[in-house]
């Protein structure tokens, strides 16, 4: 039996309550006086349900006011210096001799941007989204503590606190707390097998599985089985409703995801990895009228050995993200234009290749920005310049916009946050401001 649990458990036993039954479920239940119950239930490995209002209505047929905001967290830490490469720069290519991305016009070289910067080969499927003002980037752009650990700039990148250990939230599930919608239900969705550091806290988060697991049929979903666990559970105490509520939420997320093969067989959509489930969740945000925020995170970044250039393990890994965002901006049919994708990576990569043809831990990287309402067909942010004296620390691309920075742009221009909420969802938020807009007003 896979069991999905929150890796933040409280250690106080009286606010959390794990049940463990048979036959494929799992329940996490948190009672506050108030029945605000949180409902973390895994029902053999294909949702995970965290629950905090009454069971509502199926999916919702009237549309809702409201932008969504898609977050791809590349974990990692993806080489942006390779993926949109500065190709006008004589010292990348002096310190990248073997995996540097040849400049346009060469065999294998980058796709021209803006005259100064070019895309790699392999995000050849992107460039209409650039040409026609939907897709833009912010290079040089990162956090602004120095760790080179993954778990440390995942986490400060997640909770929006750099340098903060002790946050004890994400600041996705922040900004669900700040926009005072009337029900959480589903406003949230996350892909993947755990729940993510951006979503921890309090604001209800719904999870599907990655790949086919995501809709696949599990022993609570046996009529006999449900029935007896209906019965188990009919009381009107605060268990029976988070188990009544996480059933119920099970259902609404399966019979979104029913009609996903059928739009993915509607054009060139991939089905491996990424693809697959990127359109699920594109899909799931397209049909449902409440699910406003979306988060993916996507392994295999860390390149320290045999990266590769125009061709090779970069390339190829960099070609199936490409896929997957056109699969995710597809499979959100219309809703696409009031959508924001934002792809961070919690570090860029050393500008020096290292001994092995790859790269090791960096600072400065880069944020993708994709969507219809984004200020596209443009690299943006304050390019420091790859020259020895340029470098952070001698070794690494400088962060000249601070991340944080570049979110606030787009909280406030997609959901129209006060000053008071923004500080609300990011605390600590440096005062400076951007020279650009992320979004197009």
């Amino acid at each position: 039996m896979n069991t999905i649990a929150d890796p933040a458990v409280p250690a106080d036993p009286g606010r959390r309550i794990w049940l463990r039954h048979g036959l494929g479920v799992s329940i996490n239940a948190s009672m506050t006086a108030s029945l605000t119950a949180s409902l973390t239930a895994s029902l053999a490995g294909s949702l995970t349900a965290t629950i905090t209002a009454p069971v509502s209505a199926a999916l919702s047929a009237q549309p809702e006011d409201g932008k969504r905001l898609i977050v791809i967290m590349l974990r990692g830490a993806l080489d942006g210096l390779s993926a949109v490469v500065p190709y006008t720069e004589a010292n990348y290519y002096k310190l990248r001799p073997t995996i540097a991305v040849p400049q346009p016009g060469e065999a294998g070289g980058a796709l021209d941007l803006d005259g100064r910067f070019g895309l790699h080969p392999s995000l050849a499927m992107l460039m209409p989204y650039f040409r026609d003002g939907r897709l833009g980037f912010v290079h040089a752009a990162g956090s602004p503590d120095p760790t080179r650990s993954h778990f440390d700039a995942q986490d400060y990148m997640e909770s929006g606190t750099p340098g903060r250990k002790a946050t004890g939230d994400g600041w996705l599930n922040r900004l669900l707390g700040a926009l005072d919608y009337e029900s959480l239900r589903l406003r949230a969705i996350n892909v993947g097998p755990v729940m993510p550091r951006i979503f921890a806290g309090a604001a209800p988060i719904a999870t599907i599985a990655s790949g086919d697991a995501a809709s696949r049929p599990t022993a609570i979903d046996q009529p006999a089985i449900n029935a007896a666990f209906g019965k188990l559970y009919q009381g009107d105490d605060a268990m029976s409703l988070a188990f009544r509520e996480a059933t119920a939420t099970r259902k609404e997320i399966v019979a979104g995801l029913s009609g996903s093969d059928e739009q993915a067989d509607n054009g060139a959509i991939s089905l491996r990895g990424f693809a697959q489930d990127a359109a699920r969740l594109g899909g799931l945000l397209r049909r449902d009228a409440r699910a406003h925020i979306g988060f993916i995170a996507v392994g295999g970044w860390d390149t320290h050995v045999n990266q590769g250039s125009a061709t090779g393990q970069l390339a190829n890994k960099l070609g199936l993200l490409g896929d997957g965002l056109v699969a995710l901006a597809k499979s959100l049919g219309e809703r696409f234009a009031e959508t924001t994708i934002v792809v961070m990576s919690e570090f860029g990569r050393t500008v020096r290749q290292n001994g092995n043809g790859g790269t090791d831990h960096g600072h400065g990287n880069l944020i993708w920005l994709l969507g219809g309402a984004v200020n596209g067909s443009a690299v943006h942010g304050t390019w420091p310049g790859r020259d020895e004296s340029a470098l952070y620390e001698g070794r690494d691309l400088a962060v000249t916009t601070d991340f944080r920075l570049v979110l606030a742009d787009i909280l406030q221009r997609q959901f129209k946050l006060s000053e008071s909420k923004l500080a609300q969802v990011l605390p600590g938020l440096p005062k400076a401001t951007l020279n650009w807009s992320a979004l197009r007003s």
